[in-house]
């Protein structure tokens, strides 16, 4: 149904949604080509870069085009099984992207805490068994999702008040108790980012006590300046993504078309915003984007 109650500003609505949808396509690309361009960039950090961008892509491009195809042309239909799988990435690319704020958290923590055994304690093989796990884990939890759903009947109506396919709006339509199914979903995403919010709030309280020992004042807040944007970021993407399961959990008397909106704001506003400040921010990216803007043009 896209979002109910605004369907007379559908048209109006897709035309930021599809602005941030482009900057997130051309941001997290422009850092893709350019870390692998640049072998100079091939650091954790920036590798951990290229991770988060590839799952910006794909959380981005599993939603958005389909969104907008509901905004501007009226296409309400979608295949089940085609539903199932976009469910699949929302929420197993959306626990990867926390794993990586996790896994980049991590990086600076060592980066600012422990420079010197920076490079010896996150080696490539290291930073690929990081992102392995990131990944098994966001397959492995959420995997169940779409076989639950298929094996449930559905007598009620097939109609989703909401803009994607989400879990609990799904299954909403079935036409048994799906109790068990619900607290399945519920804990695995209050486990999971509780305790990547968790590990990724100590990572950034030791970095700040280390920055704020640092000796030279213009070093302390160089280092405050990009942990800040970070933290901005990680704030964006948590607290969106708990007022959604707080919604799901507690929120009967919120109103859909609130909880819809920051649903959606939870899937396109990170991938806006990353290539943005973890790239855009970083002055070796951006030097290298401005120097080969520089060749081409001359």
């Amino acid at each position: 149904m896209g979002i109910p109650g605004l369907e007379h500003l559908h048209a109006w609505i897709g035309i930021p949604f599809c602005s941030m949808y482009v900057v997130a396509v051309v941001g997290n690309v422009t850092i893709l080509a350019v870390v692998r361009a640049e072998r100079s960039l091939h650091e954790p950090m920036f590798l951990f870069l290229c991770m988060l961008s590839v799952t910006d892509l794909v959380l981005s491009t599993s939603t958005l085009p389909r969104m907008l195809c509901l905004f501007w042309l009226g296409a309400q239909d979608i295949a089940f099984d085609a539903c199932l799988t976009q469910m699949f990435f929302i929420h197993s690319f959306t626990t990867m992207e926390s794993g990586f704020f996790l896994a980049m958290a991590i990086d600076r923590y060592v980066a600012i805490c422990d420079p010197l055994r920076h490079t010896t304690i996150l080696t490539h093989s290291r930073i690929a068994k990081m992102g392995a796990m990131v990944v098994f884990r966001g397959v492995a939890f959420f995997s169940p999702h779409p076989i639950l759903l298929r094996q449930l009947p559905y007598c009620r109506t097939r109609i989703i008040a909401h803009t994607y396919c989400e879990f609990m709006a799904v299954v909403k339509l079935a036409c048994v108790d799906t109790g068990a199914t619900k607290r399945y979903s519920l804990s695995v995403a209050s486990v999971i980012g509780s305790c990547d919010g968790f590990f990724i709030a100590v990572s950034y309280v030791l970095i700040l006590r280390a920055v704020f020992s640092l000796p030279s004042r213009e070093a302390s807040l160089k280092a405050l300046g990009t942990c800040g944007s970070h933290v901005c970021v990680i704030l964006v993407f948590y607290s969106t993504a708990v007022f959604t399961f707080l919604t799901h959990r507690f929120g009967h008397n919120v109103a859909p078309q609130i909880h819809i909106f920051i649903a959606n704001m939870y899937l396109l506003v990170p991938p806006f915003l990353n290539p943005i400040v973890y790239g855009i921010r970083t002055k070796k990216i951006r030097d290298h984007v401005l120097s080969s803007l520089r060749v081409k043009v001359a």
